[in-house]
């Protein structure tokens, strides 16, 4: 094989008069002629122009070494939309390293192709400019973490990937033990307990780029098999942890984009819910939800008679036809709204809506003040209790106004002071809104010693902070649980007694038995944080080999079954499926 001396997107006119030789595949032929062709030859790097013999037989994929000299490109046949537009390869050799089949879809990536076949040859799709700069920007901002964790001091440590199943909110997948029939490890939904028994080992401040799974249904933001950057720290607070990471987010950023944010705000859980109806806000553009319960305390309006009633404003939106408005009150309905009412804007301050009977003067000059609504706005109004018309108005503010990934620049947030308990069961059991080792804030330990108010428990703060960008939660964190005694409460509130919970985590509970500094820590999702800063909607553009939305996996045939020898080896059967 010819030694390649150059990379085709590398050359320029600078390279005039050098005889150099590149490699690569070719991604278009044209005939020149009855003597030459034209072959531009694509790598990693760009696209070069090439101008050989017509005589060889090469089609779309081959792959070539070819060697010639760079010069100028005649004025009228030069690219400008290529770099390398103005130069091309003459009186140029060819040596075909490998032929090719016609591939099933166009790789320069002008034509839309069903992503299930776009995994199916991912080699192939590997090989567009969209999927290589992707790549090459997930190595970059890797490289970008890396180096800010240890310029912080951090020093990376590698955690088990069989480990004993600790179920952390979704489902383990599962690895049976040849040598101990009958028993199973589990592959890590994350290093959580592992780092903070690095922290009881004096690690001190650990870091690792690590892959984890976790076996729940996949949407754009979700695969099984995924990547975060994890870290822990002793002796530190959530308001360092939130520095560190806050840091080395900032850092991958202006790796990708040139710019660095600035500093990263912060808001309350509580304010984020009532003003996005979102744990994860995208603050990039407004419609923010406004508080109206005041408004309608005295009502005749039995929809309106409610603990809670919130409504946002579109600007301008009050010509949507009636089909439309049909469909939103649909959609609020699917998200769990009793009804969605809409109020149209008109001059003078009169208002258009089937509801508009129903309303006194009073209440109609209320919400128009209190909204600022004015001629040809609409607004949108749900009444129930606190949690559902939150969670509606949310909804319903992402579907009137959320941007595409790649427009209205880049908003980090870190949201703080979660809930410690998002609900409790009906057997009176708590359910912890994050992991079970997150600190309660200090001075709410009082409210847990009585479990039998769940009003009281649902008002528990905890220490726990997630990072926010443009409504995708990247990560969450917290100031863990050092102390034996306040983790084994609130194990015994989550239901979890002294006997499970030493089968469970008993490793954990006893390292706290033997000094365990006070720690906190955060992970963040790289697939995330890459997909948003290339501007991709899902992270499987940005993951080399995905699974599809299903969780197949088109290009190994994965989920497969495995031969009865196998089974037999492992001591397992398999019944047949559920009828």
């Amino acid at each position: 094989m010819t030694k390649r001396t150059d990379y085709c997107g590398q050359l320029s006119s600078d390279d005039i008069g050098r005889t150099v030789t590149v490699c690569g595949w070719v991604a278009k032929r044209r005939e020149h002629g009855e003597f030459l062709a034209f072959v531009d030859l694509r790598d990693r790097t760009g696209i070069v122009q090439c101008v050989v013999d017509h005589a060889h037989d090469i089609r779309s994929e081959y792959v070539l070494a070819v060697t010639g000299t760079v010069r100028e490109r005649p004025a009228e046949t030069m690219n400008t939309d290529l770099p390398t537009g103005s130069i091309e390869i003459g009186e140029a050799t060819v040596e075909i390293l490998s032929s090719a089949e016609p591939p099933p879809f166009q790789i320069d990536g002008r034509v839309d192709v069903d992503e299930t076949i776009r995994i199916r040859h991912r080699y192939l799709d590997l090989r567009t400019g969209r999927m290589q700069q992707n790549l090459r920007s997930r190595a970059a901002i890797n490289a970008a973490i890396r180096r800010s964790m240890e310029d912080q001091d951090f020093v990376e440590v590698e955690t088990p990937m069989l480990i004993a199943s600790t179920p952390e909110g979704a489902r383990d997948f599962v690895v049976p033990s040849r040598l101990s029939p009958g028993d199973f490890y589990a592959l890590p939904q994350s290093p959580q307990l592992f780092k903070q028994l690095c922290m009881v080992g004096g690690i001190d401040r650990y870091y690792q780029v690590a892959r984890c799974m976790r076996d729940e249904d996949l949407r754009a933001d979700r695969q099984f098999e995924f990547t975060q950057l994890d870290m822990e720290m002793s002796f530190a607070d959530g308001e360092q942890v939130r520095a560190v990471v806050s840091e080395a987010v900032s850092d991958a950023t202006e790796i990708i984009t040139g710019d660095r944010p600035d500093s990263i705000p912060e808001m309350p859980w509580i304010e984020a819910m009532n003003r996005y109806g979102s744990d994860k806000p995208d603050v990039r553009f407004g419609l923010e939800l406004v508080e109206l319960t005041e408004v309608f305390a005295g009502t005749d309006f039995n929809a309106f008679k409610a603990s809670t009633v919130k409504g946002i404003k579109v600007e301008s939106g009050a010509d949507i036809g009636r089909n439309q408005l049909d469909q939103l009150t649909d959609k609020a309905k699917s998200w769990g709204a009793k009804g969605l009412v809409w109020i149209k804007v008109g001059p003078s301050g009169e208002v258009t809506s089937p509801v508009a009977k129903f309303m006194s003067e009073a209440e109609i000059s209320g919400l128009l003040s209190a909204m600022d609504a004015n001629e040809g706005d609409i607004c949108y109004l749900v009444a129930d209790d606190w949690r559902p018309v939150v969670h509606v108005l949310g909804l319903l503010r992402l579907e009137l106004g959320r941007p595409p990934v790649n427009e209205g620049g880049l908003r980090f947030l870190w949201v703080v002071d979660f809930p410690l308990f998002q609900d409790v069961d009906d057997d009176g059991n708590p359910l912890p809104a994050h992991h079970p080792f997150t600190m309660p804030h200090s001075e709410d330990l009082e409210l847990l010693s009585n479990s039998n108010a769940p009003a009281d428990l649902l008002k528990v703060r905890s220490q726990a902070y997630d990072l926010v960008l443009n409504g995708w939660e990247l990560g969450s964190g917290s100031v863990r649980i050092h102390r034996r005694e306040i983790q084994q409460q609130i194990f015994n509130m989550l239901g979890i007694n002294e006997e499970e919970s030493q089968k469970k985590f008993g490793f954990l509970m006893d390292a706290f038995r033997y000094g365990a500094p006070p720690h906190a820590g955060f992970a963040f999702g790289i697939d995330r944080l890459v997909a948003l800063l290339v501007g991709e909607e899902n992270i499987r553009e940005v993951i080399a080999f995905p699974k599809t939305q299903s969780g197949a996996d088109p290009l190994t045939n994965a989920p497969s079954s495995i031969d009865a020898s196998q089974l037999d080896e492992l001591g397992l059967r398999v019944l047949p499926p559920a009828t």
